[in-house]
């Protein structure tokens, strides 16, 4: 045995500390600003003005709770995201796994003409369509509306990509089978590939949810009625000095942290469930 030997292994457990050392502090510096908006949240306005990096408060208050709870339109600004949320979420499941199927799986003509759009649509930054879709919505005349809010979100490019990805790697014998029993397209499609595309579509439950929750420039050109305000435009209007005069740090970070909770949730819930897996969908 050599005398340089035992020096590999210190050497390799070095590098590990070293590794998750980095980590360490990369996780500390991505999870601080998070830390610093709850700690804000519970402080007085002036103790949030002369610590504004403190993660302890020097006298904590659900003051701002209260205010955004009681002297603001929050719960009607939260009410109208969970309902645009939902609808959005819903569509966006239903009819973008619709399409991926028929852009993967059903012969049509155009079908390659109609995925470059797709792709091509993917690549146009949505503030370029932002005076369009006003056009286009006040001349359906569901501007200051739920329809002009929800129906423009319903179909999302990423999300057609996404689910045709996810079909294209569906063994088509599974297909095959059902046909053969005297399923017809859109009963394959229901009950035999949809169930199969479980993660496929919890990624885009995700993504649509986080899309659709934190949308704004959307919802600036598709209304301005104060009553169909949602949480992004209203923690936007609150970030102005809507509610009073002074910084209000500790009512505009306690409104962004109550914004921010559901889309958590959802993540930390649903993240488990992406699976790509096909296991046992073909009988031998």
């Amino acid at each position: 045995m050599s005398a340089g030997t035992p020096t590999a292994p210190r050497a390799r457990a070095t590098g590990t500390y070293v590794t998750y050392a980095v980590l360490v502090l990369l996780a500390v510096v991505y999870v601080m600003p998070f830390l610093i908006q709850v700690a804000t949240s519970f402080k007085t306005e002036a103790d949030a003005a002369a610590n504004p990096l403190s993660l302890v408060p020097t006298t904590a208050t659900a003051e701002a709770y209260r205010t955004l709870f009681v002297d603001s339109p929050l719960p009607t600004w939260f009410a109208n995201s969970v309902i645009v949320t939902l609808f959005v979420t819903t569509g966006r499941v239903l009819f973008c796994s619709m399409a991926g199927y028929a852009l993967a799986r059903v012969p049509f003509r155009g079908r390659a003409l109609a995925f470059a759009v797709l792709v091509a649509i993917m690549a146009v930054p949505n503030v370029v369509l932002l005076i369009p879709k006003f056009l286009v919505i006040n001349q359906l005349a569901i501007y200051d509306s739920y329809a002009g809010l929800i129906i423009p979100l319903l179909a999302d490019a990423s999300a057609v990509f996404i689910m045709k990805g996810f079909f294209e790697s569906v063994p088509a014998s599974v297909e095959e089978a059902a046909r053969i029993d005297g399923a017809g397209t859109f009963r394959i499609f229901w009950s035999v590939v949809l169930p199969m595309a479980r993660p496929a579509v919890m990624t885009v439950i995700i993504l649509s949810f986080q899309a659709s929750w934190n949308e704004l420039n959307h919802f600036i050109v598709a209304s301005q009625d104060p009553d169909l305000f949602n949480l992004t435009k209203g923690v936007a209007q609150l970030a102005s000095g809507a509610l009073s005069q002074g910084t209000q740090y500790p009512l505009k970070l306690a409104a962004a942290l109550l914004m921010t909770l559901p889309v958590a949730l959802v993540f930390f819930v649903f993240q488990k469930r992406i699976v790509n897996t096909t296991t046992g969908a073909v009988k031998e």
